[in-house]
Formats: C-alpha cells, sequence, structure tokens
C-alpha cells in the first residue's frame, strides 16, 4: 500500500467519529496530499498514445506509457501552440511539468509544458514531418519546378536589408551581369513570424509583378543554427514558394544546411553568394561567347564573298556574256518553228473534225424517226394485251383452285357438323374434349358449342 495514503485510511478505520468526507473533498484531500509531497517539477519520459487534439479548446490530451504503466497528460492551447514538432503516437519523448489531481473526476494528470522527442530534437523531428508531408503532396516534385530565365534585367532580393547575405548576393551579380537592376524587399529572416512575413511578401510581389517585371526572385540568408533558420521550414513560407509565379531561388545558410524552402524553390542555391551565380550568367564568358560567334560569322561571310565572285567570274566567262544577243536569235528561231508546228497542227485537226461531222450527218439521214416510233408504239400495244390476257388467265386458274381448296376445307371442318344438331363439350378448367364420362369429375364446369359459335355452361352434379 502507498504510504501517503495510509494514515488517511487508518483514520477512517480505526475511528467510528471520524470526518465522512464528500466525493469532492476527498479528491481535494487527494490533491493536497499530492501537491505537498511531490516536486513542484518533474521529468517523464515515455511513449505518446491515444493522443487527441481538441480542435474547441486547442487543448492536447494523451497519455505517456512505457511497457507496465500509462499516465494521463495534459499540454494546453497556449504551450502546444509553441511546439516546433506534432506529437504523434507511438513517438518516444521527453516531458516537464507538473503532476495535479483533475477533482471533477478524480484522477491525476501530468500537466506538461514542455515536451521533446527522446533521442532526437524538436526542430530535427518537426523537419521530417514536414519533410514527408510536403513530399506526399508533391511540393518537391520537379515537374512543378520552372526554368530560370538565362538572361535576367530584373531581379528581386527578399532578406534582411542589415545583413550579409544581401551584400553578397548583389556582389555576386553584379560582379557576373552589371546590366542587371536588384530590387530589395526588406523581411526577417529569423524569429517569432519571420516566415509568415516572407511568405507574405512573395505574394505581393507576384501580384506586384505586371509593374515590377521581376524576371526572378531570390530568398535567402546567411548562416546560422538550426533556430535561426527555421523561419525557412515553416509550411507557410513552403506553400508561398510553391505558389510563386516568379521563379524562385533559395538561398538559405551555408554549404550544409538544407531546408524545405531549398526544396520547394524552383532551384537552390548553397549559399548567398552562389545565389547570384546561379541566377544570372557570367557577362565575361558571354563576351567571350559573342567574340567566337562574330570570328565564326567573319570567316563564313568572308569565305560566301570569296565564293560568289568566282560563281560571277564564272559567268561573265560564258558564252552568254559574250555575245548576250545570240540567246535571244535561238529562242525566236524557236518560237518561229513551234508556231509553224502549231498551224500545220491546227489545219489537220480541221480537216478531221470536218470529215467526222459529214460521217455524222450522213448516218442521222439514214433514220427516219417518225417511222421508228409508230413501230414502238405498235409492239408496245401487243405486249400490253398479251399481258393483260396472260394475268386474266392466271387470275381464273388461281380462283378456281382457291374455291376448290375452300371446299375441301370446309368438308374437313369438324365443326360443320355443328349445324347438323350436333354439338361438342370441353371442360372449361382444362379446355380438353369430353368424350367419356371419366374426363369429368363432380361440380367441373363444362363448354357446350352448338352451331353458329353458340356456347352453353354447365356444371356436372351427377354421372
Amino acid at each position: 500500500m502507498n504510504t501517503l495514503f495510509a494514515p488517511i485510511i487508518a483514520i477512517a478505520m480505526g475511528n467510528n467519529k471520524a470526518k465522512i468526507y464528500t466525493v469532492s473533498e476527498l479528491n481535494l484531500l487527494v490533491k493536497g496530499v499530492l501537491e505537498g509531497n511531490l516536486p513542484n517539477r518533474l521529468a517523464v519520459t515515455g511513449e505518446i498514445v491515444s493522443g487527441k487534439l481538441q480542435s474547441a479548446s486547442g487543448h492536447y490530451y494523451f497519455s505517456l506509457k512505457d511497457k507496465n504503466s500509462s499516465l494521463p497528460c495534459v499540454i494546453w492551447k497556449s504551450k502546444f501552440a509553441k511546439l516546433k514538432f506534432k506529437p504523434e503516437n507511438g513517438i518516444a519523448v521527453l516531458a516537464a511539468g507538473a503532476i495535479n489531481v483533475y477533482t471533477p473526476h478524480g484522477k491525476y494528470q501530468f500537466y506538461i509544458d514542455k515536451l521533446e522527442p527522446a533521442g532526437v530534437g524538436a526542430l530535427q523531428l518537426a523537419f521530417e514531418q514536414m519533410y514527408e508531408r510536403l513530399k506526399e503532396q508533391g511540393l518537391f516534385d520537379d515537374e512543378h519546378k520552372k526554368a530560370l530565365p538565362k538572361y535576367p534585367q530584373r531581379i528581386g532580393i527578399l532578406t534582411s536589408e542589415s545583413g550579409a547575405a544581401v551584400h553578397d548576393i548583389a556582389d555576386s551579380i553584379y560582379n557576373r551581369w552589371p546590366p542587371a537592376k536588384l530590387f530589395l524587399e526588406p523581411v526577417a529572416v529569423q524569429g517569432k513570424g519571420a516566415a509568415g512575413e516572407i511568405a507574405k511578401a512573395i505574394r505581393n510581389v507576384n501580384m506586384r509583378n505586371k509593374k515590377l517585371k521581376l524576371d526572378v526572385l531570390i530568398v535567402g540568408r546567411g548562416g546560422g543554427s538550426k533556430e535561426d533558420l527555421w523561419a525557412f521550414n515553416e509550411e507557410v513560407l513552403a506553400r508561398a514558394i510553391f505558389d510563386s509565379k516568379i521563379p524562385v531561388i533559395s538561398a538559405v545558410g551555408h554549404e550544409i544546411d538544407t531546408t524545405i524552402a531549398d526544396l520547394v524553390a524552383d532551384a537552390r542555391a548553397s549559399t548567398p553568394t552562389k545565389a547570384g551565380v546561379i541566377a544570372v550568367p557570367d557577362m565575361q564568358e558571354i563576351l567571350a561567347k559573342l567574340a567566337s560567334v562574330e570570328n565564326g560569322l567573319n570567316s563564313d561571310i568572308a569565305w560566301k564573298i570569296k565564293t560568289a565572285k568566282q560563281n560571277i567570274e564564272t559567268i561573265l566567262a560564258g558564252a552568254a556574256f559574250r555575245n548576250p544577243f545570240l540567246l535571244v536569235r535561238n529562242r525566236e528561231q524557236v518560237l518561229d518553228e513551234t508556231q509553224s508546228q502549231l498551224v500545220i497542227a491546227a489545219e489537220q485537226l480541221l480537216v478531221q473534225l470536218s470529215n467526222m461531222l459529214y460521217v455524222k450527218q450522213e448516218q442521222i439521214r439514214k433514220i427516219e424517226p417518225h417511222w421508228l416510233l409508230g413501230v414502238k408504239k405498235v409492239d408496245l400495244n401487243n405486249l400490253r394485251n398479251r399481258a393483260e390476257n396472260v394475268i386474266n388467265t392466271i387470275v381464273n386458274k388461281a380462283a378456281v383452285r382457291l374455291a376448290a381448296v375452300e371446299n375441301r376445307l370446309a368438308a374437313l371442318n369438324p365443326k360443320s357438323v355443328l349445324r347438323r344438331g350436333y354439338s361438342i363439350t370441353t371442360s372449361k378448367k382444362t379446355g380438353v374434349l369430353v368424350r367419356n364420362l371419366a374426363d369429368v369429375q363432380l361440380g367441373d364446369c363444362l363448354i357446350t358449342e352448338l352451331g353458329n359459335k353458340n356456347l352453353i355452361e354447365s356444371e356436372v352434379i351427377k354421372k
């Protein structure tokens, strides 16, 4: 038995006149015992289970457990908002706070004011959680990254105006690409609210870019501790960079520093100085390339001019230029010969057409259209008369055959005897013909058909 509670139990059991407590009084008594006998502040390690964030209040309720026990815990909203990582079930943590009794339910709880992952720093765990979540949502995918302009003229820089980073970026750009124009948007790069301020600046620059006409944005700062650089690991800044229509270069820290902003940005510079190297080309390299192109063009033009001169000299040495009218006279002679050939061909064609016309006229004269029409009318009348006779004969024969068939069918019709006084009786239920007494039962309904389709319905009452 816990020795803290032994005196209370002894008093209650050993003295019949001991005070009788209400539930609330007893819970308050336990609360006082715990507060008086436990340290004001405790550190506890364990694994988070049953974690639940109350959205209405913002408080976080969970339990810490080890192999044998669990401990109810609470983190108030004000403390929970300051956590750098997201508490999740299964994470081993180190918690600091105080034990107290929640008297309405009579249970003691560990009220936590500081929580850190066990074995890994809170910032590192927060970074890993953020990385996994944004990676799953596709914010790091290459397909979303925009290409940087080859020759940017207007470059925006988002950093602290008092830091060394802005000078490093400007020096790097102007040394490589003097024509560039730089525009500084001063922002806080560390501390509470820095990520939101940078994100807001990115969105504002995008909204004003029809006027600013920026080709690229450089967002960054110099090196520092993980805490100093943390603003560049927050989701609000990552989403602002992802949504930017202007290509973004992230230039945060030193070579070894990697932030969420680096992973989301369209390009990453390991230092602010290298951001300038990535953002703009080297003018000396461009001038060298232009000089090389110029030399190549000059050589090409010189060769083409030389070749053209040789071609012109060859042409001028030709017969056409020595005696230019000779070519014209030859063409005139060819034209005369062609004209003579056309005249002869036209005359021959006219003769052929005249002969063909004469032949056709003679053929037409031999035909008497009126006589042929009369003959065809006589033939047509003869064919009509023959067809009518044949049709009438066929119809008459068919009528005779039809009448004979009809008479035979009438003779074979079993109901034809009904007109002579006979009748046919069938079962109404089954439709079966009644031939003898065995075909009916007492109570059966019968249908008797007489001549002219007259029917009598009756019931069997006696056999």
